[in-house]
């Protein structure tokens, strides 16, 4: 069977950062830099490559620095040849044609509620979300690994990953059904519960490729957990009228809204670095 194919990416990037204050005061989150380049770039990089046509940025106030990213640098770049340098560096950065655009969440009021300001630019096609400050270091990316398990199972396929009993409280818990590989029949999801309520420690992590359908629900603005429009209780309604699989994807995942994951991600994608990992190690071994 064919399924239609994933050609458009919701990034949810209207949040404050507030785990990382002050660096997040004025910069956006997703603007700090995993030692060369900015969280947004890892996760726009992930989607390119899992053959994404347009990334959506849902973007609040103070955040248009995220798009100014993407833009072309001429004042920088007539230095930069003017002095014979190479522009190789900054490829990553330059985004095609209307290949970025963006949408206001006006007010905090939850995940589900950034996921549903793309509802028009989405329209009645499949699609796929990422978190950037959940970075996710993979060959293949994670995206592209969702994106070939989607070709063969359809409907809903989310990223997961297994988890310490004391830390369900922080994720949307699966209900698993049968498993078959790497993936799971997802039977019910559960946002946040506490460990002696967790149906399993199969936890939701920051990617997900979602039928249209969830939108309407969304709609709804029925508030969840913390009094938030939350996209689990949104998938939740989806279960039984729509295929839906949790995929433990081959990567490691880096939660870089805290500081301690910001700092470990710095050093993990540093060590891998034949230019850095050198001089990490050296340091790490002074310790």
């Amino acid at each position: 069977m064919t399924h239609r194919p994933i050609r458009k990416a919701i990034f949810p990037v209207a949040g404050l950062g507030t785990r990382l204050l002050p660096a997040t005061k004025t910069t956006p989150k997703e603007m700090l830099t995993i030692v060369d380049r900015p969280l947004i770039q890892y996760a726009v990089d992930e989607a390119r490559e899992a053959g994404i046509e347009q990334m959506i940025f849902v973007t609040g106030r103070g955040k248009s620095s995220l798009i100014d990213y993407f833009d072309l640098g001429y004042e920088l770049e007539a230095v930069m040849e003017k002095a014979g340098k190479s522009l190789d560096a900054l490829c990553g950065s330059r985004a095609g044609f209307g290949e970025i655009v963006s949408v206001r969440q006006q007010q905090p009021l939850g995940l589900g509620h950034a996921v549903w300001c793309a509802r028009h630019i989405v329209g009645d096609e499949p699609f796929a979300v990422l978190l950037p400050d959940d970075l996710m270091v993979g060959k293949p990316g994670a995206l592209k690994q969702m994106v070939d398990a989607y070709a063969e199972l359809g409907g809903n396929v989310i990223c997961a990953m297994e988890v310490a009993p004391e830390k369900t409280a922080s994720y949307g818990i699966i209900t698993p059904g049968q498993a078959n590989g790497a993936a799971t029949e997802v039977r019910g999801l559960v946002e946040k519960p506490r460990p002696d309520e967790a149906p399993s420690r199969l936890a939701v992590v920051g990617r997900y490729i979602l039928q249209p359908e969830v939108m309407s629900i969304l709609e709804q603005g029925k508030c969840g957990v913390g009094g938030e429009i939350q996209l689990t209780d949104g998938m939740s309604e989806l279960i039984g009228h729509q295929p839906f699989h949790a995929l433990k994807v081959d990567a490691v995942r880096h939660d870089c809204g805290n500081k301690a994951g910001f700092v470990l991600a710095n050093l993990a994608i540093a060590l891998e670095s034949a230019e850095l990992a050198p001089q990490i190690e050296d340091y790490l071994a002074s310790r």
